[in-house]
């Protein structure tokens, strides 16, 4: 259930390049979330907003090609450190790729920052929206894999972050 703040400066890509690009990212973080790109369900709860920044600038003056930034936000234990790397890899090729060679091809453009929403803090249609619930939905409402699942998940990530400096 990823929710993704994708900024592109207005003109950096052409029209059809872009379109398929958030289509790339939202399945690129859908993926690494752990489900199918192509299912219906989680396709539906997979939101993209798109931020078309007034201007870019770099040390006070306007930027000499496009920057990007990408925020992807998914409820915690959804992302373990593999994952994050995989997805900021995936979404910077994605975006160079989606230049076709426009711009120089530089990673240094480009800053992905995924973000883990406390297990709690996730909220939706009025409530807060626990992991297992999310899971529940997108594993055929199999609730008792899904509170696995998330139990799993949510420790796992708990312990990682423990173990980082």
């Amino acid at each position: 259930m990823p929710m993704l703040d994708v900024y592109i400066p207005d003109g950096a890509l052409q029209p059809d390049a872009e379109a398929a690009l958030l289509n790339r990212i939202t399945e690129i973080l859908i993926r690494n979330e752990g489900f199918d790109p192509a299912d219906p369900v989680s396709r539906s709860v997979s939101w993209l907003w798109l931020h078309r920044p007034a201007g870019v600038y770099v040390g006070g003056e306007p930027a000499d090609a496009p920057r990007y930034k990408v925020v992807p936000s998914v409820p915690e234990g959804q992302l373990d450190e593999h994952k994050r790397a995989s997805v900021i890899a995936e979404v910077t090729e994605a975006i160079l790729d989606a230049e076709n060679g426009a711009w120089p091809r530089d990673v240094g453009r480009i800053w992905v920052f995924p973000t883990e929403i406390p297990e709690g803090h996730w909220g939706g249609r009025g409530q807060i929206r626990p992991l297992a619930t999310i899971l529940a939905r997108l594993t055929g409402n199999d609730t008792q894999r899904a509170r696995t699942l998330a139990r799993e998940r949510i420790a796992a990530a708990r312990a990682e972050h423990a173990r980082l400096p």
